[in-house]
């Protein structure tokens, strides 16, 4: 069953990377509880369109979200290395919070799991965008393929905003 507007996020364990340089784990509720966040969701670190489009988009709009949310987040099906590393890069660093769904737990807890097997990838998130306050899904924008991100683009979430 796939998580809808006005559902409650599960519990969940992320992979994030502390300031000390270790990998530690966070809980959903420590990301969500008593929060306003705009959580966007991507296949993979690196692949083409996450990396050029989406993740793009939201560190070019992050002054525009970080006005509207307490925090900016990300996740993906990729470890804590991959994502810590993907910050970087991608100039998110110290603006987007990078949650690591290594095992695809939350993606399959929310029903946003997709098994991209046929593509080399595995099971990977679907790509998508949601507003969550205080741990309820207000917004929910899932993209209909992999490649599309204009729905759950941060241009699209800063107009729901």
């Amino acid at each position: 069953m796939t998580i809808k507007v006005g559902d409650k996020l599960p519990d969940s364990t992320f992979m994030t990377m502390g300031a000390d340089g270790t990998p530690k784990p966070m809980q959903t509720r420590d990301v969500f509880a008593g929060k306003k966040v705009a959580l966007f969701a991507v296949p993979g670190a690196y692949t083409p369109t996450c990396h050029k489009q989406h993740m793009a988009g939201f560190v070019q709009n992050f002054d525009e979200l970080a006005k509207k949310v307490d925090t900016v987040a990300c996740t993906a099906v990729n470890d804590v290395f991959v994502l810590t590393a993907w910050a970087k890069d991608s100039k998110a660093d110290g603006k987007i919070q990078m949650l690591a769904d290594g095992s695809a737990e939350f993606a399959k807890k929310l029903g946003l799991d997709i098994d991209l097997t046929a593509r080399g990838l595995g099971v990977r998130s679907k790509r998508y965008s949601m507003v969550v306050e205080d741990g309820v899904i207000k917004s929910l924008n899932v993209e209909d393929a992999p490649p599309n991100h204009d729905k759950s683009s941060a241009a699209a979430m800063c107009k729901m905003l």
